[in-house]
């Protein structure tokens, strides 16, 4: 039988991996880089299975194949999560919101935290969904761009709107149509992650900096400037700045925004690109400014009063984490019912005020600041509505497109 491999990925793709998982967004703990543990090493086997060859799924482009549910007998499901993305109790031996569900629905939970990076983790579950089999998990979170992969290779169920009120209505508006799953048919947010501008205003001597423009040209910022070693991000930005939208970027485009910011390296302008060990030298002054990501950013600034960001007038890059229900898992019912409970608002409020991620649940501010009224008013974690009309996703790749994209950026950041 002719074998089927769900797109491998090239040699640029997997560097481009190793770079997210060793200092990028995937080496990123889901609470806070400073407040939690570090992420699991990638493994060759994580790497190899999700370039290796495997058995046709059932179906293609985003059908999953039908599963019995056994919900109603079985008042139960497993949840695989990131590490520290959930709230816990003050003695850390429970996890408030998942024991109220519990409470009210009957639903017992079998919460593991057992998602270090979204290529090792693929590398589990992807042998059983290619053999069109349990995997043993009714709900996952992954990031989009391996959302968006499960989804195509026909890997995860579609979820009923019958069972998703809240969800359907108070998603917020930014995260409702990405490209790789309209109108939330198969996924629905855990949290957004937003790339913004930041800069330590004693380094820039109190100026501001707030676009990709003054970090590229601002002579007074020479040698003390970062970009993001994530390529979405840098050049998203980038493209931004230059009047593109990276949701439509073409080949053109892409090459153009390159040229821009390799004209930063030549001169020197960047200092070095960066995963999260950006904070460090932003809080010692030893980068000014920077490209950074807004889930650092919360509590750098309780450590150090100089921290400030920016939201370019251009707009900003956002992505997602996003729970999905594997195709064969026993309880989707159950799994949407959980789903559903995570955008009721004061659920939602809690979960973000432990979290500190972007919420993408719209109308919980009144809730938040129940909890904390300073973090109801941050807009890192809740945008307001002239902030989420400025974020813009990176359309999705094809394999092709990527590994060309991925093989001239790394060439750029020297990897």
């Amino acid at each position: 039988m002719e074998q089927y491999e769900p797109d491998s990925l090239s040699a640029a793709q997997l560097a481009a991996v190793r770079r997210s998982l060793t200092s990028g967004r995937g080496a990123l703990t889901r609470r806070s880089m400073l407040r939690a543990g570090g992420v699991g090493a990638l493994t060759v086997g994580g790497l190899a299975s999700l370039s290796a060859c495997g058995i046709p799924p059932a179906r293609r482009e985003g059908q999953g194949p039908a599963s019995t549910d056994y919900s109603a007998k079985e008042k139960q499901l497993s949840f695989s999560n990131w590490t520290q993305y959930i709230d816990i109790s003050e003695d850390e031996k429970s996890r408030p919101t998942l024991e109220a569900f519990t409470k009210r629905t009957g639903i017992k939970v079998k919460y593991t935290e057992d998602i270090n990076d979204n290529v090792e983790f693929f590398g589990k579950i992807q042998p059983q969904l290619a053999a069109g089999q349990d995997t043993g998990r009714d709900l996952i979170c992954v990031t989009d761009w391996l959302a968006a992969r499960i989804i195509r290779l026909g890997w995860a169920q579609k979820l009923d709107p019958a069972n998703l009120p809240n969800a359907y209505a108070n998603l917020a508006p930014q995260f409702r149509r990405p490209d790789w799953d309209p109108g939330r048919s198969y996924s629905y947010p855990w949290t957004g992650i937003s790339t913004v501008i930041a800069y330590n205003v004693k380094a820039t001597g109190g100026r501001k900096v707030d676009s990709v423009t003054q970090l590229l040209d601002d002579p007074a910022l020479k040698g003390k400037v970062a970009f993001l070693s994530e390529m979405r991000d840098t050049i998203g930005m980038t493209l931004l700045d230059m009047g593109k939208d990276p949701g439509t970027v073409t080949d053109a485009d892409f090459d153009a925004a390159l040229g821009r910011v390799q004209k930063g390296v030549d001169t020197k302008q960047i200092r070095r690109f960066t995963g999260n060990d950006y904070t460090s030298d932003l809080s010692k002054g030893d980068i000014a400014a920077c490209l950074a990501w807004a889930g650092d950013l919360i509590q750098l600034q309780v450590d150090n009063p100089d921290i400030r960001f920016a939201i370019p007038a251009a707009g900003y890059m956002t992505s997602t984490d996003n729970l999905l229900v594997p195709a064969n898992a026993r309880h989707r019912t159950n799994a949407e019912k959980l789903i559903d409970y995570y955008y009721e608002l004061p659920v939602a409020a809690q979960l973000a005020a432990y979290i500190n991620y972007v919420c993408p649940v719209d109308g919980v501010k009144e809730e938040l600041a129940k909890i904390d009224p300073e973090l109801a008013n941050n807009t890192l974690i809740l945008p307001d509505k002239a902030m989420a009309r400025k974020s813009h996703a990176f359309r999705s790749l094809t394999g092709e497109e990527e590994t060309a994209y991925e093989e001239k950026f790394a060439k750029l950041i020297g990897a």
